[in-house]
């Protein structure tokens, strides 16, 4: 599970400055954060990202991602990418960003997003995971949707990402040992993994993990 983080501290990137200042209100309305800058991002620079360090970068993209991109590669902090449209999923995804949510996001699911990229953990929306594919490692692609996933396969995939044995998730779906196996293996041959591992990180990053 998730640790609840208090006073994250959150740099806003956005080049519009209406987009910056509507970001800035509506997260200064939760309490577990605090907006400590917001800059353009060609203020994006190694005195901006001084002190105090933001836990987390909120990138607004805008209505459309522009020709020149940030190298968000560069910078050693987990970076959420705001988006318009799915289109731009392939492009900003290739700048380094661990997230990816719409910019119609809530400030409640926009700050939990924040805790888990802070955790190192990727972020995606559902509604985005249709834009990219996911190279299996063995020459082939695949790309997975919460509707190629029984109810109960979810259910199980959720519980594996909070680090249940499969013991513990028999307990608490009141099923069997050997079905929830059956379960986990269904999940990795869907996502293309070896492991129960790399089932849950290929689940993170295709956004079929809630938080």
């Amino acid at each position: 599970m998730l640790q609840r983080m208090e006073s994250l501290r959150l740099l806003i990137v956005a080049d519009d400055p209406l987009a910056r200042a509507g970001l800035s209100m509506l997260l200064d309305q939760n309490p577990d954060c605090v907006v400590i800058d917001q800059i353009g991002s060609g203020e994006i620079t190694a005195v901006s990202l001084n002190t105090p360090a933001p836990d987390v970068i909120i990138w607004d993209v805008g209505w459309e991602a522009a020709a020149i991109l940030p190298d968000w590669a560069e910078i050693d902090l987990p970076v959420i990418a705001l988006l318009a449209d799915s289109e731009d999923v392939p492009t900003v995804w290739a700048c380094g960003v661990q997230g990816l949510l719409s910019r119609d996001i809530d400030s409640r699911r926009l700050v939990l997003a924040a805790q888990a990229a802070a955790q190192k953990l990727v972020v995606v929306e559902p509604s985005f995971t249709g834009a990219f594919a996911m190279d299996t490692g063995e020459g082939r692609e695949t790309a997975v949707s919460p509707a190629d996933l029984t109810p109960r396969e979810a259910e199980v995939l959720q519980l594996l990402a909070e680090g249940l044995t499969n013991k513990a998730i028999a307990q608490q779906l009141d099923i069997s040992d050997h079905t929830v196996k059956f379960h986990v293996n269904a999940i990795m041959s869907k996502l293309g993994a070896q492991s129960r591992t790399e089932a849950v990180v290929r689940a993170t990053r295709l956004g079929l993990i809630l938080l």
